[in-house]
């Protein structure tokens, strides 16, 4: 007997995804601490190219860093704005919270030969924003450069590169890359997520680090003992410090020695841009160690919860204020097997420590001169906390059970964990816990900072989401007044110390919040109609995920309470309960949802997969508030419980009781409960051959009933009614109906040998009858319902049940619906589900289609000969005829067989049918090869033929008349100034199957314009043609383009042109677009072997796979009034007019376009790929021809091979990276089913093209023309027609299609290709053929499975051998790159700025010269002749630069072939835009040539040069934009003014000078016919400039060169110099004429 109370009961169960990794939500339904996935990560970079980089003349080289790894660009010379176009992939295998953490680092330093280079600028964003995009990248956007070291500096330059963060299952939807971008807005396009300002300032981060309580021991009592032996005291064995991590830098505090409660009062201080792109703040307290600090507890700031950046936000402020750390237990142990909890992984098992803090941030002023970037540590005070106060936590053990058999022999111990306070329970039972009306209790007293507000307020604001939750849209239209409700509670304790900014910031923006939620709500009760209710309810749910993030405290105050068991001394299980949930308020809106009510709680381990078993249920009665408020505490217990206190002394204060004792037994019910286990689905494999031996035990309090086990199946159908009698429950009668208590369903396994393995859980709540209601409609019988079934983290399957809760009434069971069915003796009294809850039934026919078996793997080591497939639902099955030889013919003999079974009318509760397929060995033994359960039949069922499809119309697409030139000659249109259109030549050599291509790539990028009814097409405009490549592509109103070859002409006449891409690119595997060809062939995995769960990486659905089945199911009511045609084949059922399965010799032809994005197998980070084929026995490798370190390699081959369906159906396509030494690496492959292409009825064997042409580089390729294969699909559907008639009319099945009737000869083909592009609209038959199309494949690799390696472009032909032979395979070698020479005539300089001072005449000059280059070719270098002692800034030069290169028009790059190293085993190839780069330099003699500026010219869109020198100005650099643009590919030849740029001191761009030159392209041809020298060489020599000549002024005008030397360079030198030679002078006189004298007045002369 038990009793179970109730009160408002919590329970939840949640799977985690891998995205919502990123904003985890607590759950009362315990996750794993340890974090759910080690999921293998790629980050894939690519740097296209740098722009505005700072400096002058730098060799610029990018270094891309996601955490510790490190990659580098190549070196580029003599630019700032470099083009690289290098990928970089980055694998990682780490949990998702790791890996959002990680920064991203893009740096660009100079290089310096022998030095590891300056550093120009770094960006920095973490990877979690990356993957929080959309599609997990950014694509083509500008990250922008900042130096760290100098952040008074603004801008460094800006990369621009593609960023992307690609985990298992994820796809990267890249764009085709046809064309660069000619022009990008970079300032519009930085790599910044939604809502950070373009513009960031620099801001120093000051954390405050003050002190540490509750720090665990770290040591044992021996480790204690033998310290104190050799120190002679007993010391802490700790010695803590604080690590931050934030942005990529760390900083440390001071360690303090031998200390459980540190205080530091110092403060690290961050410097990082602002806002911040890495979100997160890592603080940890770390125990230091000469051998290995460890890590105690973890702590992550979230700088978005802390900030708020709208109109009225304020900056990230935290604190002072504790955080509180979780992590594992905190009994010490030399092996932690929880350590990982403390770095931060998963959610923690207990409470670890908690640390004093405050975070504040400044916007720095770039002008200030005392501004430096560091990462110091400075002395801190201490702040000013609030008093603390006393708690009282009281809890009371109502019930325990589902306790887990293998420890309920041993003791067992629940403790309560409250911050450092532990309280423990000791009891000993078996399975449940011997409470009756006895209750344990127990009760913890704690001191704690007075911050109850913070988690008040929380509590309102999760009070509001609760009810958004449960009633969505009605809760939002009926109550507005939770902001007004908000606002008088949340205003209460506006004096309360302690108080910080941030929690008077976050009142004010909860406040703004609520209200703007309540504003918006009141206006959406007038806007809510039937036709928005789904956008209003989207809206509420955006109302919801704000409200949740609000309710998310920052600042913590009290501990969470930790439930642990204890078995035999040994941690078993826990459960953490937010202390907020459970705290006092005397208001209820405040007050926790879970104080004072009874609370169901599931404890379980918290790691791995032995945590998905619960260990024990509880009933816990949980309060915690202050210790004056106690009276309160017992308030919300169930009425009828007694206290049992411990007696004490007289005038001592009364203590909490030791235990409750219920006394009321007239709320005492006895309960009658039934459970109707029907049936399960898709349940876990547990057993080796890929099925499970399921079985469901049911808990409802203290009773557990099983159903019976089912043997081999993943489906069972129980079909069990399990009853529990004489169930006690108390409480009260209104609780019971409202609140029921919950039910808990786990799926075992049955083995022979060991215990049950589990399979998954579910939870479900019943309906319930009170004795005074009426069993009866509409609540009763209760419905079937299906559940779903978690393993982990995961789904596991579902499950068909229903629960209803029968109270006794004082009738006894008399009042009680009767339970009626037979028993099987055998088994035991086994009862089925009774009649009004279990489904209605009808008789059902299933037919199956048995084709064949495909790829069957070995089973034992010994290969499958005979395999047979068993097909069975609900009991009743078929079988298939017997295979004698696999080898041989793998497909039937027996095409079709059926059997009828009773299934429920409700299409979804139809059981799952089972396919198992064994061998026939010798012995007549039978072994299972592999298995699959078709869960859903809906899509198999027959529906019969749409009666209203036959109906007359007229279909056709307006369209431009297109007609023939009287010379015949095809022209194409070019558009000039304005919308004028001038005719030109068009040389239909010049187009291939690249132009084709490339034109339907450029169409594939533009936007779809939206659909127009078929009847209604409009014609082309005149904006709508545009010339692609040397081609003219017209765009429908659809999104399709054709190809036209003639000249247009715009008339009043509109005849129909098909509609579709002249060559589909598809960006994804053409199985995606139809259905996997699945028609009427169906393709059945079957499944062998245990199924992996998503914390074993090492086990995936496709490593169980052994092979396929192929075939069909049709299944139809057997009371159908089923219409019969005449022809109407009994032994094929349903499945009429499918073909013959015999073996059929085929020819396949693949073409392999290009692959992209390929994953680096190289140390150097690129591969050598070549393809490989493998089909059947053959297997083609096309070594000899691999591309050398290429990512992106451009194929353009096509293979044939000639096989035989269905034994060579599977084709893989592989990638392979070549090596000198060794054996090759597979990089990537692809598999195609080629068998179920060729059978489709969409006609996958050959593109249908869209339009006719019997030669040139559009040649129909299929052998059969499109009036045979008109003819072959109106046969094969019994359809009328086709019946061609006269003025381009054809008509089939009461359709009739126009067409254009002179486009060419064969009017009829082009006619029946008008039909077949429009298939679909076909009546009963149709459907969409696969036209002309180019498939996008992603590359897998067998050891990471589910993560791209690349995608490949490709398609395959296929053509019968039986029928005529196609022609030679199409064309589609790469193009080669054209040669074109390009000659550039520097003709004159003006206003070059003056560099010199000339020494002897003071006058400013330069020694000018003009060098220029191709980019990529800087070995290429050229430079003029040297005009000495310009004084003007004017140089005169006459020279010439030739530039010979290899070009592709389409793609307009220059293609240059070179080796990378002296090492490099052969030429690496390279693509790079078409750009000239011209500088100006001034000339020295004895040191470095100064360089004065420079301008780089993309020569397919550069500003037409100025007719003089005075209309040049800096304009034609800076405002590009509103410049004429021109193409020298297009113009040949241009002459004029550009101006030279360079960057000041302020970073800004200035005039330094300008150049007239003249270029002129050539085509390799014209080149050698015309040669021209270099320079003023032969031939064509440049007439020598007229130079003044003042580079020797000084020797001519001598007495003006000393004039200036003497009078105004050096006028004081030569004063001094002059006095001094007098003063020199005179002393000289003196001394010569002193001796003389001096005798003479001696001798008186």
């Amino acid at each position: 007997m038990s009793q179970l109370f109730w009160r408002q009961r919590t329970w939840i169960v949640r799977a985690c995804s891998w995205e919502e990794a990123l904003t985890p939500t607590p759950s009362h339904w315990p996750q794993s601490p340890l974090s759910p996935l080690m999921c293998p990560t790629r980050g894939n970079v690519t740097v296209i190219e740098a722009r505005q980089l700072v400096g002058l003349n730098m060799d610029p080289m990018v270094c891309v860093e996601i955490g510790e790894d490190k990659k580098y660009t190549s070196m580029k010379e003599s630019t700032n704005c470099p083009y690289y176009n290098e990928y970089f992939v980055f694998d990682f295998h780490v949990p998702p919270d790791v890996m959002f953490d990680k920064i991203l680092k893009i740096s660009v330093s100079r290089h310096i030969k022998l030095l590891i280079g300056t550093l120009v600028g770094t960006f920095k964003l973490d990877v979690g924003t990356i993957y929080s995009q959309p599609e997990h990248q950014f694509y083509h956007k500008w990250a922008l450069l900042s130096d760290p070291d100098d952040i008074t500096a603004g801008c460094k330059g800006y990369v621009k590169c593609d960023v992307a963060v690609v985990a298992k299952g994820d796809t990267i939807k890249t764009p085709h890359k046809a064309n660069e971008s000619d022009e990008d807005d970079i300032e519009g396009n930085l790599l910044l997520p939604e809502g950070v300002p373009a513009e960031r300032q620099w801001a120093r981060y000051y954390l405050k680090i003050y002190r540490a309580e509750g720090l665990p021991r770290m040591n044992t009592s021996i480790m204690a003992n033998v310290k104190k032996a050799f120190i002679g005291e007993n010391k802490d064995l700790v010695d803590p410090y604080v690590q931050v991590l934030f942005a990529g830098q760390k900083g440390k505090t001071s360690i303090q020695k031998s200390c459980y409660e540190p205080i530091w009062n110092e403060q690290i201080v961050f410097t990082e841009m602002f806002p911040p792109l890495c979100r997160r703040m890592k603080i940890q307290i770390r125990d230091s160690d000469k051998v290995n600090d460890v890590a105690i507890g973890t702590h992550f700031l979230d700088l978005r919860k802390i900030s708020n950046d709208g109109d009225k936000g304020f900056l990230p402020t935290l604190g002072p204020a504790w955080v509180n750390m979780y992590g594992s237990t905190r009994t010490y142990t030399l092996m932690d097997e929880y350590q990982e909890l403390n770095e931060g992984l998963g959610e923690g098992v207990s409470f670890r420590a908690r640390l004093l803090i405050s975070l504040g941030v400044e916007i720095l002023d770039p002008s200030s001169p005392d501004i430096t970037s560091s990462t110091e540590v400075q002395l801190e005070g201490v702040p000013n906390i609030s008093e603390v106060e006393e708690f009282f936590l009281f809890g009371s053990f109502l019930e325990a059970t589902m306790v887990d058999r293998k420890i309920g022999d041993k003791p067992i111990n629940f403790e309560l964990i409250f911050n450092c306070y532990s309280y423990l329970i000791v009891h000993r039972n078996y399975f449940h816990l011997p409470y009756f009306e006895r209750k344990p209790c127990i009760y913890i007293k704690s001191w704690w900072q007075d911050q109850r507000r913070r988690l008040y307020n929380a509590n309102i604001i999760d009070n509001t989401a609760d009810k958004l939750a449960s009633h969505s849209l009605y809760y939002l239209l009926s109550d507005s007044n939770s902001s007004s409700q908000f606002l008088s509670l949340a205003n209460k304790d506006q004096n309360q110390s302690g108080r910080t900014k941030l929690d008077r910031e976050r009142l004010k923006l909860c406040l703004a919040e609520v209200e703007s939620i309540g504003q918006q709500a009141k206006a959406m009760r007038s806007q809510v109609k039937k036709s928005t209710v789904r956008d209003k309810i989207k809206l509420a749910q955006n109302f919801l995920t704000k409200l949740r993030f609000l309710a998310v405290e920052p600042q913590h105050s009290v501990p969470d309470v930790f439930i642990w068991m204890i078995s035999n001394g040994k941690r078993i299980a826990y459960a953490r309960v937010p202390s907020k949930d459970i705290l006092f308020s005397s208001t209820d809106e405040e007050r926790g949802k879970d104080c004072g009510k009874v609370k169901t709680i599931f404890l379980r381990k918290g790691f791995g997969p032995a945590g998905w078993t619960v260990q024990s249920k509880i009933e816990i009665y949980l309060w915690l508030g202050l210790n004056k408020q106690r009276k309160d505490y017992l308030s919300g217990l169930p009425n009828g419980f007694e206290e049992n206190r411990l007696s004490k002394g007289p005038g001592l204060p009364m203590s909490p009781p030791i235990s409750l004792t219920y006394m009321m037994t007239e709320q005492l019910y006895f309960i009658f409960k039934k459970f109707h286990m029907y049936q399960a689905r898709s349940l876990f494999a547990a057993d080796s051959t890929g099925l499970s031996d399921p079985f469901a035990r049911v808990f409802f309090s203290t009773q557990s009933q099983v159903t019976e086990v089912l043997a081999e199946t993943l489906c069972p159908t129980w079909d069990q009614l399990l009853v529990f009698e004489n169930v006690e429950l108390f409480g009260e009668a209104s609780e019971l109906r409202d609140d029921p208590p919950i039910i808990v369903i786990e799926i075992y396994d049955q083995d022979t040998v060991g215990k049950a393995d589990f399979m998954g859980r579910t939870f479900a709540k019943p309906i319930v009858k009170m004795a005074d209601e009426h069993y009866g409609p509409p609540r009763f019988p209760p419905q079937l319902e299906y559940y779903q079934i978690y393993r982990g983290n995961c789904t596991a399957g579902e499950m068909l049940a229903a629960f209803e809760l029968l109270q006794i009434g004082p009738n006894g069971k008399a009042d009680l619906p009767p339970i009626d069915g037979p028993t099987d003796m055998d088994r035991g009294p086994i009862l089925p589900v009774p009649l009004g809850i279990r489904p209605v039934l009808s008789k059902y026919r299933i037919e199956v289609l048995f084709w064949g078996l495909r790829d069957l793997k070995r089973v034992n080591l010994a290969q499958v000969d005979r395999p047979r497939v068993d097909i069975e639902c609900a009991g009743k099955g078929v079988q298939s005829a017997l295979i004698p030889n696999y080898k041989k013919n793998p497909n039937f003999s027996t095409l079709v067989k059926w059997f009828e079974v009773d299934l429920p009318e409700n299409e979804l509760l139809h059981p799952p049918l089972n396919i198992r397929v064994v061998d026939c060995r010798a012995f007549g033994r039978y072994t299972l090869v592999g298995s699959n359960a078709v869960t859903s039949l809906r899509k198999f069922i027959y529906r019969g033929a749409n009666k209203q499809a036959n109906n007359y119309s007229t279909t056709g697409i307006n369209y431009s008349h297109i007609d023939d030139d009287k010379d015949g000659k095809g022209k194409k249109k070019k558009r000039k100034k304005g919308d004028e259109m001038e005719e030109e030549e068009l040389d239909e050599s010049m187009l291939d199957w690249w132009s084709k291509y490339f034109a339907s790539i450029e169409t594939l990028t533009e936007k779809k314009r939206p659909a127009v009814d078929s009847v209604e097409r409009k014609k082309p405009k005149l904006d709508e043609l545009k010339v692609q490549n040397s081609f003219l592509v017209v765009h429908d109103d659809t999104g399709g383009s054709v190809i036209l070859k003639k000249r247009i002409k715009f008339k009043s006449i509109y005849i129909f042109v098909c509609s579709v891409f002249s060559n589909k690119v598809y960006a994804k595997e053409l199985e995606s677009e139809f259905d996997n060809f699945e028609d009427w062939l169906h393709s059945f995995n079957l499944f062998r072997g245990k199924g992996g769960d998503d914390d074993d990486q090492n086990v995936t659905d496709e490593d169980r796979v052994v092979g396929k089945f192929k075939g069909s199911l049709c299944m139809y009511k057997v009371s159908d009034d089923m219409s019969r045609d005449m022809s109407f084949d009994s032994n094929m059922g349903m499945f009429q007019n499918i073909p013959h399965n015999d073996p059929i010799n085929i020819l396949v032809r693949i073409y392999v376009i290009r692959a992209t994005d390929l994953h680096p197998a190289d140390i150097n980070g690129k591969a050598d790929p070549y393809i490989a084929i493998r089909l059947g026995k053959t297997e083609i490798k096309d070594k000899e021809n691999y591309i050398s370190k290429q990512l992106n390699p451009l194929f353009g081959k096509s293979f044939d091979v000639e096989v035989t369906f269905p034994m060579d159906s599977t084709l893989t396509v592989s990638i392979y990276d070549w090596d000198l030494v060794g054996t090759d690496d597979l990089i990537g492959e692809t598999k195609l089913d080629l068998e179920n292409r060729f059978y489709s009825k969409h006609r996958a064997t050959c593109g249908v093209a869209c339009n006719y042409a019997i030669h040139g580089y559009n040649v129909w390729r299929d052998p059969m023309k499109p009036t045979h294969i008109l003819a072959k699909l109106c046969k094969d559907g019994k359809l009328d027609g086709p019946h061609y008639g006269p003025g381009g009319r054809v008509k089939v099945e009461n359709r009739v299609f126009m067409a254009p009737t002179e486009i060419e000869d064969e009017n009829d083909e082009h006619l029946a290709l008008t039909v077949l592009n429009h298939w679909a609209e076909i009546p009963r038959v149709g459907c969409k053929l696969v036209p002309e199309h180019v498939e996008t494949r992603p590359l897998l690799h067998p050891d990471k499975p589910g993560i791209e390696q690349g995608r490949i472009e490709m398609w395959v032909d296929m053509f019968p051998k039986d029928m005529t032979a196609p022609g030679p395979a199409l064309d589609i070698s790469p193009r080669k790159p054209k040669k074109f020479e390009l000659r550039v005539i520097v003709w004159n300089t003006d206003e070059v700025v003056l560099e010199d001072d000339d020494i002897f005449t003071g006058e400013k000059s330069s020694d000018i010269f003009v060098r220029g280059w191709l980019k990529g070719q800087q070995e290429d270098k050229q430079d003029t002749d040297v005009h000495y002692h310009s004084i003007t800034g004017e140089g005169n030069f006459n020279w010439r630069f030739v530039y010979p290169f290899d070009y592709l028009m389409a793609e307009e790059k220059i293609v240059i072939s070179k080796k990378e190293s002296m090492f490099a085993w052969d030429e690496t190839e390279y693509k790079i835009p078409a750009r000239l780069n011209l500088q100006v330099w001034d000339a020295d003699h004895f040191s470095a040539d100064d360089f004065l500026g420079a301008i780089e010219l993309d020569l397919n869109r550069f500003p037409r040069g100025a007719k003089t020198a005075k209309q040049c100005t800096i304009e034609m650099v800076t405002n590009e934009a509103e410049m004429p643009m021109v193409s020298i590919f297009k113009q040949k030849r241009i002459k004029g003014w550009w101006p030279f740029v360079a960057r000041n001191e302020e970073d800004e761009f200035e005039l330094t000078g300008k150049v007239e030159a003249e270029l002129h392209l050539l085509t390799g041809e014209e080149a050698e016919k015309s040669p021209a020298g270099e320079g003023r060489n032969e031939p064509e020599p440049l007439e020598k400039p007229n130079r003044p000549d003042t580079s020797l002024l000084w020797f001519l005008t001598p007495f003006k060169a000393i004039k200036h030397l003497v009078c105004t360079q050096y006028k004081w030198l030569a004063i001094k110099i002059v006095t001094a030679l007098l003063l020199l002078a005179m002393l000289a006189l003196f001394l010569y004429s002193m001796p003389g004298y001096m005798v003479k007045k001696m001798l008186g002369a």
